[in-house]
C-alpha cells in the first residue's frame, strides 16, 4: 500500500530510539498516523514542529498497518507561531482540536482547506482571532455538530436574534426566549456574520462555540474533554482585550 499527498503536521512523538510517530491532516487521506525513521535525528527534527505543510509519502504491507513515512518540508510556521503568545497559543489550538476530533484516515477535504487558509493567517492578529472564530464554526458543521443561526427556532423570526438553544443549535430571539432566556447561551452579531466584530463579541462568540465544542462534540466522543490547548488560547485572547 502506498499513497503521497500534502498535509499539515498535527503532532509527534519519540518512537523507540531514533524514530517518531506523526499524525497528519492530509486532504486526500483525513487524519493519518505513521512512523519517521530517524524522526528525533537533527535532519529531521525539526521539520517534524505542528502546523508544519508537508509533502508525505505513506507505505505499509497492508492498508490496516500503521505504515511509515518519509517527509519533505513545504513550508514552516514554527518561526510565525513563535513571534507572538497568541500565535502560538491560537496554533496549538488548531493542530489540537484536529487531532482530538477528526476520526482516522477519513477525509474533510473543505475543512482542510479552510484549516490551511488559517493557519496561513498565523501572526496577524488582527484578524486572527476572527478567522479563528469562522473556522470552528466550520468544524462543526463539518462534523455534524453546526448552528442553525438564521431566524428564531420559536417564533420563525429573523430579526431580534440574541440568544442560541444549548440542546439544538438555533437560534432564539428575545420575545421567543421568554422565561427560558437565563437558560440560553449569547448569540453576538458576529457569530451571524453581521456587525464590526469588535474583540470583546468575538470573546463572547468563544463561550458559545466553546460549548458546543464540550456538550456536544466532545460529547459525541466519549467522555474526554476538549483539549486544554483551545481553553489556554481563549484565555490569551481575551486578557489580550
Amino acid at each position: 500500500m502506498e499513497w503521497r499527498d500534502q498535509g499539515i503536521l498535527l503532532s509527534s512523538r519519540r518512537h523507540g530510539e531514533t524514530s517518531a510517530i506523526i499524525e497528519v491532516f492530509t486532504p486526500q487521506q483525513g487524519r493519518h498516523a505513521g512512523v519517521v525513521r530517524g524522526g528525533t535525528s537533527r535532519k529531521i527534527a525539526p521539520i517534524l514542529q505542528p502546523g508544519a505543510q508537508l509533502d508525505v509519502t505513506w507505505r505499509a504491507r497492508l492498508e490496516d498497518h500503521i505504515g511509515a513515512f518519509t517527509v519533505e518540508p513545504v513550508r514552516s510556521r514554527a518561526a510565525v507561531a513563535m513571534g507572538g503568545r497568541l500565535a502560538l497559543a491560537g496554533l496549538n489550538a488548531v493542530t489540537g482540536l484536529l487531532g482530538f476530533c477528526l476520526p482516522e484516515r477519513e477525509p474533510h477535504l473543505s475543512l482542510y482547506q479552510r484549516t490551511e487558509q488559517l493557519l496561513d493567517l498565523l501572526g496577524q492578529e488582527e484578524i486572527w482571532p476572527l478567522a479563528y472564530l469562522r473556522w470552528e464554526m466550520a468544524l462543526l458543521e463539518e462534523l455534524g455538530h453546526g448552528l442553525d443561526l438564521s431566524q428564531c427556532a420559536v417564533t420563525g423570526a429573523q430579526d431580534g436574534l440574541i440568544y442560541v438553544s444549548p440542546k439544538s443549535g438555533r437560534a432564539v430571539s428575545r420575545e421567543g426566549a421568554g422565561d427560558w432566556a437565563s437558560r440560553l447561551l449569547p448569540l453576538p452579531d458576529v457569530l451571524r456574520g453581521v456587525g464590526e466584530a469588535h474583540d470583546a463579541e468575538v470573546a463572547q462568540a468563544f463561550q458559545t462555540t466553546g460549548y458546543f465544542l464540550e456538550a456536544h462534540l466532545a460529547a459525541g466522543l466519549g467522555t474526554r474533554p476538549l483539549p486544554e490547548a483551545r481553553a489556554r488560547f481563549v484565555e490569551a485572547f481575551s486578557r489580550s482585550l
